[in-house]
């Protein structure tokens, strides 16, 4: 006994000069203030299992078992400590730890119980709850094995941002599981040391929300489960030529495309989504797809089809077509806090342009190609887009036709070819990479493993240009999915192209046999918090189990 106080009293000491010597980013640059010989002889170790996802950049872990609180409270510190952002997550993820089990499996417990963890302790070093691209999220987390004889007490989390604290938060949550036996909430494999942050700054999923109308409560839980898998960008197309199903105030005809009066967002809901999403620590992009995918727009206002017979791309000829561009956009600003917008501009066939005499006649006039009015429609967008303080974002076609003519504070958003990004780069341009032979997750024959072998710097060599590839997509475009199946369509592949996002390649294995089991466990954790993710292993994604058998091993 007197020896393992001794051990704890050395981990308490050691977790004293981590947390006083992280550095003002949220993170130390090295993780050199665990001296090795110590953490060896305190039995800390690498050796056990991490059933984390996405997995953190560094850790160190022990071979003890300490007892969750189910009382566990809270404490905030630092500059942030008044964040109610942080305190309601904390209410969830307490929620999310504290199973159904907890509350009724210790009712006839003795009342006297000794916990390990009886509080979590938060220190956040800022009180800016600006969420951007490229905001800290990193943390740093302590896990101790505690008793009556430490004099640590509760476990650490610091981060300088208080999204640093969610992602942080949500590893908590992971590490903590119910222990049916003793019918309490340990975490195994304790000391913990985590320090942690993301590859890239932009980890997105994209739900398409005119091909099937989502309700909102669906795509609530869908943000959700996108903030345990620790994605932060949720790229919301909202409309294309099915449907247009959200309220524009400047412009109330155009729901009219919606497909029934009750398939629709009201502009309150958007705001809704936004403020919801960034409770989470989740951007929301927007997205008007033009010239093409836009055919729904003249269900409410004909003048945008070029004539009634041939109703996209919308007209070019018209300044009224770029009216309502411009209103939509000044309407969206009034919700959308996001820096990047997405004005889409993929797959613009411009017969209709040619093929109708009054178009066809202002091409003339302006002595126009469709190629070049299909440029100068792009070009025009841009500029109303980034009179507005956004970042434009357009599908890989607008830079594969006119690179040398895009606006250079352009994004190219890859879909189509593997090679878009490395060329995009090379021109100074800034990449998404969401390859549709990888990461569209309604191609279903697309394995898991496929989705996480890819890599968003594939062909990208040089170390700056790299640094221009500012992350990745998965897109769950809406044909095939509503609400009775785009969950188990998501999950869990998109968890694949999360870790990747997430975790440096250095820090995960390239043996998908020993990632298959951490994903299992993940899509069981899932399912355990809600969000009905299919099989890991079936052969087309979101099919249901084809027998009997344990979720984790699926």
């Amino acid at each position: 006994m007197r020896k393992r106080c001794a051990q704890e009293f050395v981990i308490s000491l050691l977790v004293l000069v981590f947390l006083n010597q992280i550095e003002g980013n949220g993170l130390s640059k090295e993780w050199s203030i665990i001296d090795e010989d110590l953490v060896n002889s305190t039995g800390i170790t690498n050796d056990q299992p991490t059933y984390l996802w996405p997995l953190p950049k560094k850790r160190s872990n022990g071979n003890v078992t300490v007892t969750v609180d189910p009382n566990l409270g809270l404490v905030i510190q630092g500059i942030g400590h008044n964040s109610s952002l942080v305190r309601e997550a904390f209410a969830r993820y307490k929620n999310i730890i504290l199973t159904h089990h907890v509350k009724f499996g210790n009712r006839n417990s003795e009342q006297n119980i000794e916990y390990s963890i009886s509080k979590l302790i938060i220190t956040v070093s800022t009180a800016d709850e600006t969420l951007q691209l490229g905001i800290d999220e990193s943390y740093s987390l302590y896990v101790p094995v505690g008793d009556e004889h430490s004099i640590v007490q509760g476990a650490h989390l610091e981060a300088k941002t208080v999204y640093g604290a969610l992602r942080g938060l949500e590893t908590f949550s992971q590490l903590c599981s119910f222990n049916f036996m003793t019918k309490n909430v340990e975490i195994s494999n304790a000391p913990w040391f985590i320090q942690d942050k993301p590859r890239f700054a932009f980890r997105g999923l994209l739900l398409d929300t005119s091909r099937h109308y989502q309700p909102v409560e669906i795509i609530k839980q869908i943000i959700d489960s996108m903030s345990y898998a620790k994605l932060n960008v949720f790229h919301w197309h909202i409309v294309d030529e099915e449907s247009f199903p959200l309220e524009i105030p400047s412009f109330p005809g155009l729901w009219k495309g919606s497909y029934t009066g009750w398939e629709r967002y009201t502009f309150d809901d958007a705001h809704d989504i936004v403020e919801f999403a960034k409770s989470r620590g989740i951007n929301v992009m927007a997205e008007i797809d033009v010239p093409g995918h836009a055919e729904s727009w003249g269900v409410g206002y004909p003048d945008l089809w070029p004539s009634a017979d041939c109703r996209e791309p919308l007209d070019v000829s018209k300044n009224f077509t770029f009216e309502v561009i411009a209103s939509i956009l000044a309407d969206f600003r009034k919700i959308f806090p996001f820096k990047l917008f997405h004005l889409g501009g993929d797959e613009v066939h411009t017969d209709c342009w040619t093929n109708t005499p009054k178009v066809k006649e202002w091409l003339d006039e302006h002595n126009m190609t469709a190629r070049d009015a299909y440029q100068y429609f792009v070009l025009r967008a841009q500029k109303l887009a980034i009179n507005l303080g956004w970042t434009p974002v357009n599908w890989e076609e607008t830079f594969n036709a006119f690179s040398e003519k895009l606006n250079p504070k352009t994004i190219i958003h890859n879909w189509l070819d593997s090679g878009v990004c490395p060329r995009a780069v090379g021109k100074g341009f800034k990449c998404i990479f969401s390859n549709q032979g990888v990461w569209y997750l309604d191609h279903l024959d697309v394995p898991w493993e496929k989705v996480y072998s890819s890599d968003p710097l594939e062909g990208i060599d040089d170390s700056s240009q790299q640094k221009l590839v500012i992350g990745g997509e998965v897109c769950m475009w809406g044909e095939t999915a509503d609400a009775s199946d785009v969950q188990q369509t998501i999950w869990p592949r998109a968890a694949a192209a999360a870790e990747r996002l997430w975790s440096s390649t250095d820090d995960t294995s390239s043996d998908l046999d020993t990632v298959l089991p951490r994903l299992e466990y993940f899509r069981c954790l899932l399912n355990q918090r809600g969000i009905p993710a299919a099989p890991v292993r079936n052969e087309l994604a979101r099919r249901p189990p084809s027998g009997f058998g344990s979720c984790y091993m699926q």
